[in-house]
């Protein structure tokens, strides 16, 4: 089995790295393969709604010039997918939101691609707006019908300068409870595969309130 853990954060090595690795490293432990993926300092241009993705039905994003449809085929790939992200003025980090839009919309609209993975989201924050960044975060989790596993309290953890979210001992604990519960999760799924029947897809209803 295999994770792919996304970092919007801007800096490689900073707090939202710190907290994925607390989550990794018990997902390493249970023997589930891991690949990081840095988003934050890349270029990424932002969804044009131009819907190029649902008509071509070709798991692509039509936009050129960057790593967005590489991403989408690691997504697609993995068991389970962990979501990072800074906090910029209580909310997603500008390229990381770019890079969920486009790659969201592309697995939702073909087929539904990241159905039934599990997902999961994490939260470096200074001081406040971590848990409405994870809300935002975990709304993309939500929509592509993904599992998401839990730990005891909502996924924050605190910091300022790089690795002092190591200081946050119930942060810590947190990070570590969710990858434990992420790697028992995807072994529930991968062992219920072929088991157990799952709910047939159904093709997504689109109603608007303008009559």
């Amino acid at each position: 089995m295999k994770v792919v853990a996304f970092n919007g954060s801007p800096h490689q090595e900073g707090n939202t790295y710190h907290a994925l690795k607390m989550v990794t490293e018990e997902l390493r432990a249970e023997g589930i393969e891991v690949e990081v993926v840095q988003v934050g300092n890349k270029a990424i241009r932002g969804c044009t709604a131009c819907g190029g993705c649902a008509r071509n039905q070709n798991e692509k994003c039509v936009l050129p010039g960057d790593e967005v449809n590489d991403w989408i085929q690691k997504m697609k790939e993995a068991d389970g997918i962990l979501l990072g992200s800074p906090v910029h003025y209580s909310s997603i980090a500008a390229t990381m939101k770019a890079f969920l839009d486009r790659a969201f919309y592309v697995t939702s609209v073909n087929k539904s691609m990241l159905r039934h993975k599990v997902g999961a989201s994490v939260v470096a924050v200074r001081r406040s707006g971590g848990v409405t960044t994870f809300d935002q975060l975990n709304n993309y989790i939500n929509y592509s019908e993904m599992l998401m596993p839990t730990s005891n309290y909502w996924g924050v953890i605190h910091g300022t300068t790089p690795g002092e979210v190591e200081q946050d001992e119930e942060g810590k604990q947190i990070m570590r409870l969710l990858g434990k519960n992420m790697a028992w999760l995807m072994k529930l799924v991968e062992f219920g595969r072929g088991e157990i029947k799952e709910p047939e897809r159904e093709a997504k209803v689109y109603t608007h309130f303008i009559r």
